[in-house]
């Protein structure tokens, strides 16, 4: 619409019609889909399991429960979904209206005054943008005021009746009437609220201090949940749960490479510049498969899951290493080690929940460092030649220590593993090239697998780590 309408008469004139929320949704997927547009930009992974349950409970009608692990895209595939409401509806412009109010089926006591008493030239109209209609509230702490409200006492002491209904104030869930309400971690939240949720998805009215407005709320409202939790008897009462037209099942990436590219897409950082960065790919896997490895790990809680964040917060890290490497050596580009690996501790400590009946006296700094061995271990093994590494080991076993660090520079590895001539070229054949940087990364990452696969010792001092056997 090139001129939007101004006044309620325009607005009729316009051909412009009423949709409720779910209709609006559904007709604009409807045409995306169609159209051949990609649904969720930015949501990885996805596209032959959530995308296409997500498809049929928009196109159903239905209010949704997103349900999954801490870091699977639940929140960022509930707030998706403001793309495919239209990109303005019109509103009736009353300042003191605490909605959004249909200009042709109005709800509260004072728009229909209005209209009953004002000529449709009179009538101003404003616009609402679709970035406006969502809002979303994490469940610990909320109280019922927040979401549903409660009588204003201001309005009490300026001599409104207490059974009138302009003495409520809204909470945000009435004031997104013809929008997307989102409430996360569902199970969290007190049961008397649960209720107010319970009555407005079958009933769509909203009841405040026993005082029932008795109006057909328009809205699309979103929870999400860990299973852990929603599953759990008596967290969430069974009216809530039968009212939720679809449950969405979300999950971590099934494959490494999706993790990867998860992790790169979010981490959105800049390797280029004035202190570029070069990351080899077996970098990348350490960095996601630490992620899978705690997944897996018996000394983590499984209900509790591991974030997306993980990774992405330790491939900022392991980057940030390489750079200040790089620059204080002089180092372009600089390109991540192994030893870098020894900072994740300030972005993986407190990110990572232990089970109690796994770890035992292990500490979460002992649980992340079996982590990160585990998935050194695991790279390692798909990568090198087994044949090349019992010759590699048998240079150790005659006495042979190196040195390396993270501040090392990459030109003393070449002198160091003179002594160990077949150590990437024989052993390892990926991401070979003539940067001593690479080569160092490279060697330091045939060093950690030999170790993780307990074929020769590490000690570690000051930052330096030393191999032998």
């Amino acid at each position: 619409m090139s001129h939007r309408p101004t006044t309620l008469n325009e607005l009729r004139a316009s051909g412009w019609q009423s949709k409720s929320v779910k209709h609006e949704l559904r007709d604009n997927y409807l045409k995306a889909l169609k159209g051949g547009e990609t649904l969720f930009p930015g949501i990885v992974g996805y596209e032959d399991t959530v995308v296409p349950e997500v498809s049929i409970a928009v196109l159903a009608g239905h209010d949704m429960l997103f349900l999954g692990e801490k870091g699977q895209a639940k929140s960022r595939l509930m707030r998706s979904l403001v793309r495919f409401l239209d990109e303005y509806v019109p509103y009736l412009d009353l300042p003191d209206c605490p909605v959004h109010e249909d200009p042709f089926a109005p709800l509260t006591r004072a728009a229909k005054e209005h209209l009953r008493n004002t000529p449709d030239e009179q009538v101003r109209i404003a616009w609402w943008h679709r970035d406006e209609r969502y809002a979303e509230r994490l469940a610990p702490g909320t109280k019922f005021a927040d979401v549903i409200g409660e009588i204003d006492p201001a309005k009490l002491a300026a001599g409104t009746s207490m059974s009138a209904e302009d003495a409520l104030h809204f909470g945000l869930i009435p004031r997104m009437h013809r929008g997307i309400f989102a409430m996360n971690e569902i199970p969290e939240l007190d049961e008397l609220i649960q209720v107010g949720l319970f009555n407005i998805l079958e009933e769509r009215d909203v009841q405040i201090r026993g005082y029932p407005i008795q109006f057909d709320l328009d809205v699309l409202i979103l929870f999400s949940a860990n299973p852990s939790t929603f599953n759990r008897s008596g967290k969430v009462i069974p009216q809530l749960k039968d009212r939720i037209g679809s449950l969405i099942q979300t999950h971590y990436p099934r494959e490494r490479a999706l993790g990867i590219e998860i992790m790169e897409q979010e981490a959105g950082l800049d390797t280029g510049g004035a202190f570029p960065v070069f990351v080899p790919y077996f970098m990348k896997e350490i960095i996601e498969q630490i992620s899978v490895s705690a997944r897996k790990s018996k000394y983590v809680d499984h209900a509790s899951g591991v974030s997306a964040r993980f990774s992405i917060a330790n491939y900022r890290t392991m980057i940030a290493s390489a750079r200040h490497r790089g620059v204080r050596l002089g180092e372009e580009p600089a390109v991540p080690r192994i030893s870098d690996l020894g900072h994740l501790p300030t972005s993986s400590l407190g990110k990572l929940e232990l089970d109690l009946m796994g770890s035992h006296q292990m500490g979460e700094r002992q649980v992340l460092e079996a982590v990160i061995a585990d998935a050194i271990r695991t790279v390692f093994e798909e990568y090198v030649d087994k044949h090349g590494l019992d010759e590699i080991s048998d240079v150790f076993s005659k006495g042979v220590k190196i040195e390396v660090g993270d501040m090392l520079p990459s030109a003393e590895y070449a002198k160091r593993l003179k002594r160990v001539p077949k150590a990437w070229e024989k052993a390892f054949e990926v991401n070979s090239g003539a940067s001593d940087a690479v080569r160092a990364s490279c060697a330091e990452f045939v060093l950690a697998g030999l170790y993780a696969s307990d074929r020769i010792s590490r000690a570690t001092r000051h930052g330096r780590m030393t191999y032998e056997t």
